[in-house]
């Protein structure tokens, strides 16, 4: 267990890359139109890839929560979204632990972790909290999760193998690595 957390600090500035420029992307992409785009749910896979289900689920519950936090849209919703976005890292990580990461493994585990997402925080919850007909709830969802998917599979392609590849793979991004170059330069 000591070296498996050992291992999960030590990819923290690669959780933080990851972090910071997905919050940065979510909270430009409503600005232009894109809303309900973002490259969470590949950083979290590629993550969950690297650095197994425990820290893909905190990874994805704490995007989502530090998020609502920036733009103070912190509600009932915060929990839910957040619990669920941490389910789908756990299981995208257990997905992807003996496979390749490819990015077809990242476009099944994106599809899942999407069709799950939405179906627990859009159809589930409107009817489950808030009182909405489940008719309403699910042909409502219906163009969200085509968009949902739309982008998710998009960066599933393009952007978890290459995340995973350039930064969660890479050892220079180590904090012990970072910590090293940092000592020898001020040595």
């Amino acid at each position: 267990m000591q070296k498996q957390l050992t291992h999960s600090l030590n990819g923290f500035p690669k959780y933080l890359a990851g972090f910071f420029a997905t919050l940065v992307f979510r909270l430009i992409t409503p600005l232009i139109g894109l809303s309900n785009i973002s490259p969470l749910m590949a950083t979290q896979l590629a993550g969950g890839k690297a650095y197994g289900p425990w820290v893909a689920g905190l990874y994805g519950a704490l995007s989502i929560v530090i998020l609502d936090l920036t733009v103070g849209q912190v509600g009932s919703w915060t929990l839910i979204t957040a619990l669920t976005y941490g389910a789908v890292g756990i299981g995208g990580a257990y997905f992807l632990k003996n496979r390749m990461a490819s990015a077809t493994n990242f476009v099944i585990a994106s599809i899942v972790g999407t069709l799950f997402f939405d179906v627990v925080t859009g159809v589930l919850m409107g009817p489950l909290m808030y009182g909405q007909p489940w008719m309403e709830a699910i042909t409502g969802q219906i163009p969200f999760t085509l968009r949902h998917l739309a982008g998710n599979v998009f960066f599933a392609i393009t952007l978890a193998p290459w995340f995973y590849r350039v930064i969660m793979a890479n050892p220079s991004w180590n904090f012990s690595s970072i910590l090293k170059t940092a000592q020898s330069s001020f040595a």
